[in-house]
């Protein structure tokens, strides 16, 4: 378990991040029950929101192999139970939903699983999670591989595949931008996916080369995918939390967690002074180019 010092030191260096106003806190390695009261001394102080609840299923020794995925039933079962448990302590906290990236679920050679048995497997312990206190959704994260070779749920339309099987509607989808671009998918078209399926979905932001899943700050790498990305939320009235699953290994973690901001909230206003009317004419144009040159117009100043 985490050194809840160190929580409170995120806390504090959360608090001084220009436009932050609410954290995502993984259980139980980084909050648990045991630290409730002091987690909640620390979300009055600093006056900072819950946006979810980011539930661990990988770091067991059991886990090693699969959690939800297990041949062993006891460990499926504890897999469900922590998510559970994540949507008790997420009750606590006043936290709305529940995420959780099943990465240890996954294989790296041919003949290694049965694909049709985990799939069930699949169905029957993420069902049962989503059962448990409804009005908390659980939102899956979708990842290409890491810690696995291949992850079982590795992009949108598998994910989403698995919810329509299951048929809760308070099972959502987390779309990480970087998940789906180093995926070799379209972070918009996947919303668009999500949308247009009528599948809840929660968003993690970030950045990365489409090779890797390296967590660089919004917009850095590809810039007018996030643009499309951000127009996409905007077009669909999200009104969710956009976390920053961004990791500044070796640059500074406020100037980068304000970059996120900045450019999120930069392009969003840029999409409002053109309009969204406008933009929608633009994107109606026949020839390519044509909307190329407007998008130049509207974002590219040199």
């Amino acid at each position: 378990m985490s050194d809840f010092r160190e929580v409170a030191q995120k806390f504090q260096v959360l608090k001084s991040i220009e436009g932050m106003t609410g954290a995502e806190l993984v259980y139980p390695y980084e909050v648990n029950f045991e630290n409730l009261d002091q987690l909640k001394e620390l979300l009055s102080k600093y006056d900072v929101k819950v946006a979810c609840i980011n539930v661990n299923v990988k770091v067991e020794e059991e886990f090693k192999s699969g959690g939800l995925t297990s041949p062993n039933t006891e460990v499926r079962a504890r897999a469900v139970r922590f998510i559970k448990e994540a949507k008790d302590f997420a009750e606590a906290v006043d936290a709305d939903k529940v995420q959780c990236c099943p990465l240890s679920d996954g294989y790296e050679f041919s003949f290694q699983a049965d694909y049709g048995e985990i799939w069930k497997r699949l169905l029957d312990t993420i069902a049962q999670a989503g059962d448990y206190k409804p009005h908390i959704p659980l939102f899956i994260e979708y990842k290409p591989n890491e810690v696995r070779g291949r992850c079982y749920l590795d992009d949108a339309a598998k994910t989403i595949c698995l919810i329509k099987s299951i048929g809760n509607p308070s099972i959502g989808v987390t779309l990480d931008y970087g998940h789906s671009l180093y995926g070799d998918n379209n972070p918009a078209e996947e919303l668009a996916l999500l949308q247009s399926e009528g599948v809840k979905y929660y968003i993690h932001i970030n950045d990365n080369d489409g090779k890797w899943d390296w967590d660089f700050f919004c917009g850095s790498r590809s810039l007018m995918q996030y643009v499309e990305f951000i127009f996409y939320l905007k077009k669909y009235n999200y009104q969710g939390w956009l976390t920053s699953d961004t990791s500044p290994t070796r640059w500074d973690i406020v100037k980068m967690f304000e970059a996120n901001v900045r450019m999120s909230n930069k392009i969003s206003r840029r999409i409002d002074e053109i309009g969204m009317s406008t933009f929608e004419e633009t994107l109606k144009k026949k020839e390519y180019m044509d909307i190329w040159s407007d998008l130049e117009k509207y974002f590219i100043k040199i």
